[in-house]
């Protein structure tokens, strides 16, 4: 295709190079060392504090965030000038990846040095910085950030929440409540959104120790019991103005951008925790018994276990592509004088994509690995059955995934430009999956130019397509990021050392293609363009050349060797 790069989301429009995309094979001795060491520290450190951290005995989760903040993990993200490691987006993902497994803990470790840090490190004044940042990033102060509340969840600008100037002009005086604060009970700092004069929407520092400030008792929920959850009440609580985050009323400019941050940190949690579900489930399925051999060796377990590893594959395709990208970003910030706002919100997209796509995969993975180990994976005993439990909130944390669908295909619609109907035909490696991108791109404009000529564009009412156009973008996305990724390693070290990669590079595209192509054709009645969307459909619906089945088995059988995610 096609054109020039439109916005940062260029992969809609334009051939993308492996030779650009970053990828876990492109991981140096750093990236390395960084994730041995996040690994060992949840290993050695947390996990044999889990049951007390499950029965919320936070003492002990304060003390890890402290150990945490020792080994430099709590800083990694922030610049050096501010106190912090300035390791980049890559290492920050990794960080996060491996502290998945730390399962609650890994949520108090996330709301410090994401949510909680960054506001303040992004969009704080030197003051601010100097006064908080480096108690924040040592661990001996907690974090918070407190945006929803009992009336506003995911319309966050509706908040209830006032700051009002006193006569001296020296506070703001601070009303309302906040819910569903992570960290809350033990949080030294609260970062709190509230309306000033009553509509300028705008962030504040507010310290646990100010008059007024209370929180409720901890909620009881479906899971990461061992994470702190409460509600954040403020009764006439004076904040000094210097507590402004940024500008009076650019609140929602710290917000939305931190939720990008927040977004693309979920992806790389709920990847590790896929990848801790593939471990689980790949032991017992060897370890378990049935008609007199291990569930390892029957079909359907193989099957489940290879669609398990083929999304896992993609996803940690799709997430280290974006962390590479973010990277990039933050460099040039360096060179262009751009500010963090307008930096973080050139990712919006891919952030809101990988969230959707990571916390729906993580989900799938989680029931299958419960299905494998059968009864026993219903039982608190077993890991598994903590997985599962907390794997649900993800696809509602940082926005829910509805959410996150109508804010990729608004921007998308909003930013879209017309593609050239010329084509390059596709050659070589990965040849069939190649043309399928080259279709699907072809029917995301084909949808877009429906939308318009039809009057569909207003997605408040017509969210089923937006949904579409979104799982559309997810699709293309993910696709190709697993073509790149897969190109890139068989140029590099051949296709016998890459071929785990290319079986779930080429299952996936043909498996995803396919089911967007249905969906497509579902919704021709409703656009009223039967032509264009049948014709593409119909070749994405095309059969593949390869056995897939006997695909599946042989990524499987691998994994199964190896008792582990292996791609």
């Amino acid at each position: 295709m096609l054109i020039e790069k439109k916005a940062n989301y260029h992969f809609l429009y334009s051939e993308s190079s492996h030779a650009d995309t970053f990828t876990p094979e492109d991981f140096e001795d750093e990236h390395k060392m960084i994730a041995e060491m996040t690994s060992k520290f949840v290993m050695n450190e947390v996990y044999p504090k889990l049951e007390k951290i499950e029965k919320q005995e936070f003492a002990e989760t304060v003390t890890l965030i402290r150990e945490a903040g020792e080994l430099g993990l709590i800083g990694a993200d922030i610049p050096v000038d501010d106190g912090g490691l300035e390791l980049g987006k890559v290492s920050a993902t990794i960080i996060a990846e491996n502290m998945a497994v730390g399962r609650s803990f890994s949520i108090t470790f996330g709301g410090q040095t994401g949510i909680g840090a960054l506001p303040i490190a992004y969009f704080g004044s030197p003051s601010q910085k100097n006064k908080y940042l480096p108690d924040i990033l040592s661990g001996e102060k907690i974090a918070a950030y407190a945006l929803t509340e009992p009336s506003s969840g995911t319309d966050a600008m509706s908040a209830k929440t006032t700051a009002v100037l006193t006569e001296c002009g020296k506070y703001y005086r601070l009303n309302g409540e906040k819910q569903w604060i992570t960290n809350s009970a033990f949080a030294d700092i609260f970062i709190v959104y509230a309306k000033v004069d009553g509509t300028k929407f705008t962030a504040f520092i507010v310290e646990k120790d100010y008059q007024g400030v209370s929180t409720s008792l901890e909620e009881k929920k479906m899971g990461l019991k061992g994470s702190s959850t409460r509600s954040l009440i403020l009764e006439n609580v004076l904040v000094p103005v210097e507590n402004v985050i940024g500008d009076v009323g650019r609140g929602h400019i710290i917000a939305f951008n931190v939720l990008n941050i927040g977004r693309h940190k979920i992806s790389a949690t709920s990847l590790g925790t896929a990848k801790r579900a593939i471990e689980l489930a790949v032991k017992y399925a060897n370890e378990r018994k049935q008609f007199g051999q291990s569930l390892s060796n029957f079909n359907l377990i193989k099957s489940k276990i290879a669609d398990m590893v083929i999304k896992t594959y993609v996803n940690e395709s799709a997430v280290y592509r974006t962390a590479g990208l973010m990277q990039d970003g933050f460099e040039e910030m360096k060179q262009s004088g751009n500010d963090f706002g307008a930096t973080i919100a050139r990712y919006a997209v891919e952030c809101s994509i990988n969230k959707v796509m990571s916390t729906e995969f993580l989900d799938q993975i989680v029931d299958e690995a419960v299905q494998i180990h059968g009864g026993y994976g219903y039982m608190a005993e077993y890991e598994i059955e903590t997985l599962y439990r907390d794997s649900r909130i993800n696809r509602i944390f940082e926005g829910t995934n509805e959410i996150n669908r109508i804010l990729i295909a608004t921007t998308v619609l909003k930013n879209h430009v017309e593609a050239s109907e010329e084509e390059e035909l596709e050659t070589g490696l990965l040849q069939r999956e190649k043309q399928v991108l080259q279709l699907m791109k072809k029917l995301f404009h084909a949808a877009i130019e429906s939308i318009k000529k039809n009057s569909l564009s207003d997605f408040n009412t017509e969210q089923e397509i937006a949904a579409f156009l979104a799982d559309l973008v997810i699709g293309i996305y993910g696709i190709e990021s697993a073509v790149l990724r897969t190109e890139k390693s068989i140029l590099n070290t051949g296709e016998e050392q890459n071929r785990q990669k290319l079986d779930c590079t080429r299952v996936y595209t043909h498996e995803a293609s396919q089911k967007l192509a249905l969906t497509a054709l579902n919704m021709i009645n409703h656009f009223g363009d039967e032509g264009i969307f049948s014709r593409i459909a119909s070749l994405l619906i095309m059969s593949s050349s390869e056995n897939i089945i006997f695909v599946k088995r042989r990524i499987a059988e691998c994994v199964i060797e190896k008792e582990r995610y292996h791609c």
